[in-house]
């Protein structure tokens, strides 16, 4: 269940007022984050394909996505998949909903969200693992595999396009700047 707005055991300021913002992000969820978004970017649009560093890009990638992985079963709370893991009567209401613009704020991965990023986590794990494969001496030079591994560059590319833009308009939306809470790990209580 993710933390709501009213959630009275979120943390509070001396004297016992709550805080104008709490933690929601730890430091392990914004370096895995940004890590991705870095290494995504300069593999897309700054490294050429099959090179070296590209490749050390991706296996940075690979690293990113499995420390999360792990993380998601041991970290702090908002981090740990049973948090936010997506359910049909936690998803279909949600969607409902939003397309009556009435959502829930969530301090934590709206269903929504959490359908996004383990979307983009399975996008990141397949194409880093195809990029791997095509340097394997079994599947050198196969043009289905550099078709496969290309496409799935391009399905990221689609999605996380899509996922900065509901950041976007779910911060418009809410009133809070959610891409900022990526970079200090806080949002408004």
């Amino acid at each position: 269940m993710t933390k709501r707005v009213n959630d009275p055991m979120s943390e509070t300021s001396a004297g016992g007022n709550p805080p104008r913002t709490v933690r929601v992000w730890d430091p392990v969820v914004r370096l895995f984050h940004w890590t991705v978004v870095i290494a995504v970017c300069l593999n897309l649009f700054v490294l050429k394909p099959g090179r070296l560093y590209h490749r050390y890009a991706g296996y940075v990638v690979i690293a990113a996505v499995l420390i999360r992985l792990v993380w998601g079963f041991i970290g702090t709370r908002h981090a740990r998949f049973g948090d936010f893991f997506p359910t049909p009567s936690s998803l279909i209401p949600y969607l409902k909903a939003l397309y009556r613009r009435e959502e829930p704020r969530h301090l934590g991965h709206n269903p929504a969200a959490a359908v996004m990023m383990l979307a983009l986590m399975g996008l990141l794990l397949a194409t880093a693992t195809t990029g791997w494969m095509m340097t394997l001496d079994a599947f050198w030079g196969e043009d289905w595999l550099e078709e496969l591994h290309g496409g799935l560059a391009n399905a990221i590319m689609v999605l996380a396009l899509v996922h900065a833009a509901a950041a976007i308009v779910e911060s418009l939306r809410h009133r809070e700047n959610l891409v900022w809470s990526m970079v200090t790990g806080r949002k408004r209580a």
